[in-house]
C-alpha cells in the first residue's frame, strides 16, 4: 500500500508539472510542432536529463528504487520503432496529446481529450491483436521478448 501512495504522489505531482507547463495546452503544443515556441522543449529536455540521472543513480546502485534488482538492457532497433514513432508524432500532433497528458486534460476537465483517450486506447489494443502479423513486416522480437 505504501508503494501505491508513492506512485499516486508521483503521478500527482507529474500531471501538475505537465499541466502548469503547458503541456496540455493545446495552443502552446501546435507552437511547438510550428517552431513559434520552444517552452515544451525545455520541457521535455529536462524531462530527458532527470530520468537519465535517475536511471545512472539506480543503475550505480544496482537497485532500483523500491529495492528490487535493477537490469538495464538496450532496446533493438526496428522498423517498428520507426512506424510506431511516426504514428505517435502524428497523432500527438493531431491532438495535442500524447498518452500522459490525454490523462492530465481528462483531469483537468477538457471533454475532447475522451477521444484522443479512446484512441490511445483502441491503437493499444490494435497493436495488441495485430502483433503476430506485424512482427516480420516491422522486425519486432516475438511477444515473450519485448516485457522484458
Amino acid at each position: 500500500m505504501r508503494q501505491n501512495t508513492l506512485f499516486l504522489v508521483l503521478g500527482t505531482a507529474f500531471g501538475l508539472v505537465l499541466s502548469r507547463g503547458g503541456a496540455t495546452d493545446y495552443d502552446i503544443i501546435q507552437r511547438m510542432f510550428l517552431l513559434e515556441s520552444f517552452q515544451l522543449y525545455g520541457i521535455l529536455g529536462t524531462a530527458v536529463l532527470v530520468t537519465g540521472l535517475g536511471l545512472r543513480w539506480m543503475e550505480a546502485r544496482g537497485r532500483r528504487a523500491g529495492g528490487a534488482p535493477l537490469a538495464i538492457r538496450s532496446k533493438p532497433f526496428n522498423r517498428g520503432t520507426v512506424a510506431g514513432s511516426l504514428l505517435f508524432g502524428v497523432g500527438w500532433s493531431m491532438t495535442g496529446m500524447c498518452p500522459g497528458p490525454v490523462l492530465v486534460n481528462i483531469g483537468e476537465g477538457k471533454l475532447y481529450a475522451l477521444p484522443a483517450f479512446a484512441g490511445v486506447l483502441v491503437g493499444t489494443w490494435l497493436v495488441g491483436r495485430s502483433y503476430d502479423r506485424l512482427r516480420g513486416p516491422l522486425g519486432l522480437p516475438p511477444a515473450a521478448e519485448r516485457d522484458g
